[in-house]
């Protein structure tokens, strides 16, 4: 179990990341397109897994669109956006956006996303969501990179996930 805070309040998570060097989970999320997706439909392809507590929120929707412009320009990486927001919620937010270079995965239906990588909120106002993490996988998706974000509003570590594609 992790403990992170959200405007200074303290809630706990259902575990820990996965450590650098392991081996990322598998998982099936849904895209907005209502299709299922893995781990295996990114095979070969550099990963950041932007995970988030709802993309109708201002520091949810600035990664998106930061991730959106930075990662998107690096060569063989894909940018994973995944809350559990309806696949709806995410086309809609992308379109209005007009960000093209992130997929948007939910994991509404069962949640196994958050509970395999140990992120989902156990207590507090956003029981159930997941914590604000990035996931950083290399092509044979092995861990590479994680952070927790320490304070819920907070931003990512934009500048540390990207580095951490280029450290080969």
């Amino acid at each position: 179990m992790a403990t992170v805070t959200l405007k200074g309040n303290a809630i706990n998570t259902s575990g820990n990341l996965p450590k650098s060097g392991t081996k990322a989970p598998d998982f099936l999320l849904t895209a907005a397109d209502l299709s299922t997706k893995s781990l295996s439909n990114y095979t070969g392809h550099k990963l950041v897994l932007n995970i988030f507590p709802s993309v109708d929120t201002g520091t949810c929707a600035q990664s998106v669109r930061e991730f959106n412009r930075e990662a998107s320009e690096l060569e063989n990486t894909k940018v994973l956006c995944i809350s559990h927001d309806l696949p709806f919620a995410h086309a809609r937010f992308c379109g209005a956006e007009g960000l093209e270079n992130v997929i948007s995965l939910s994991d509404y239906k069962d949640g196994s996303f958050g509970k395999a990588y140990g992120l989902n909120f156990i207590d507090g106002p956003l029981e159930a969501l997941h914590s604000r993490c990035v996931v950083v996988l290399d092509e044979n998706h092995n861990v590479k990179y994680t952070e927790q974000v320490s304070e819920t509003v907070d931003e990512p570590n934009y500048k540390a996930a990207l580095e951490a594609l280029l450290d080969e």
